[in-house]
């Protein structure tokens, strides 16, 4: 079997979050979603779950990170710069936040962070691993 990996993420809006996600170019498997969840699609080995409070509950009592808080940043990698600011344009648009933090350029490497409506960060970036100080690295 393929390894796959699926992100699980409460979220308070399914609609919304299901709409944000797309806007980032994710894309709904009916086949795995119900009422109170969502698997979208970001490639064919990496799935976001996105699960409605009750659903999450289903999985575990622990508690929810307190709003404004950080447990964890997932990122992405996309092909160019401007797939970068198109996707927190996207974010944005869609009720998230654009530079979640702070910009990051360094020539080889350039990134822009966004958070979704419920909170949750999302590193995207995209390098050149050719032009990487001391050579070329694989990722």
């Amino acid at each position: 079997m393929t390894r796959l990996i699926f992100v699980s993420l409460p979220v308070a809006d399914l609609r919304a979050s299901i709409a944000f996600y797309e806007a980032l170019g994710f894309r709904r498997n009916p086949q795995l979603s119900d009422d109170d969840s969502a698997d979208m699609a970001w490639s064919d080995a990496i799935h976001l779950m996105l699960l409605s409070h009750a659903k999450w509950r289903s999985f575990t009592q622990r508690p929810f990170p307190p709003p404004g808080t950080s447990a964890s940043m997932l990122s992405l990698a996309l092909d160019s710069r401007a797939a970068v600011d198109a996707m927190n344009e996207a974010a944005a648009a869609q009720g998230g936040v654009a530079d979640a933090n702070p910009p990051e350029d360094h020539g080889f490497m350039y990134s822009r962070d966004l958070a979704d409506p419920d909170g949750h960060l999302w590193g995207v970036f995209w390098m050149d691993p050719g032009a990487m100080p001391g050579g070329s690295a694989t990722p």
